[in-house]
């Protein structure tokens, strides 16, 4: 064998034995970085569904007292105006709202609004307990303290149908500031801007 063929031999087994060393050392860093890509989605994987869990605990708490507030609409008048006959017409001619206060803090800036126009006209603060009249308040009702209810009146009209078109909404707003508009059948969401 010639010393020229023996280095070149050498030389060459030293290359392809670099050249493995290589090829092992990259696909050691692929199986790495892929490694770390999966942790790493995991990883974010897991953070998400923390937020998400985070999310849905300070959306619980914030509306945790406004979930305490009911609205109990009901409908009321008697004997209406007489018609051209003078036949007395019977039924119903107003709205009575009880917003019932069942938190364990105060509700300030109360409103019960009919319809897209018309503000309660009266309203009266009741005790929890025996519900007896304790005042006539201006509307909206600044406070109504907790376990206490407050009862809105609508202007009277004179037919059933205008009452039916003019459906109740209470808005409030909690003791941490945010306002609130819950209806008659107890929807309660976020008053806009608030």
């Amino acid at each position: 064998m010639d010393a020229g063929d023996l280095a070149t031999w050498v030389g060459s087994t030293f290359a392809a034995i670099a050249a493995g060393a290589t090829l092992w050392t990259l696909k050691s860093q692929r199986d790495q970085i892929a490694e770390q890509r999966a942790f790493i989605s995991e990883q974010s994987a897991t953070l998400e569904l923390e937020r998400a869990e985070l999310r849905a605990l300070a959306a619980e708490r914030r509306s945790r007292q406004a979930k305490r507030i009911a609205m109990r609409p009901q409908l009321g008048g008697s004997r209406g105006p007489r018609n051209a006959l003078d036949i007395e017409l019977e039924g119903y001619d107003r709205w009575h709202v009880d917003i019932a206060n069942r938190s364990d803090e105060p509700i300030r800036d109360v409103l019960v609004r009919f319809g897209d126009a018309y503000n309660a006209g009266v309203a009266v603060i009741l005790e929890a307990a025996e519900m007896p009249e304790s005042g006539r308040r201006v509307v909206p009702v600044h406070i109504v303290g907790a376990g206490h209810t407050a009862r809105f009146q609508s202007p009277p009209w004179g037919s059933q149908v205008t009452v039916d078109n003019n459906r109740p909404v209470v808005t409030f707003t909690d003791a941490a500031g945010s306002r609130w508009i819950l209806d008659e059948h107890g929807e309660l969401r976020g008053a806009p801007g608030a």
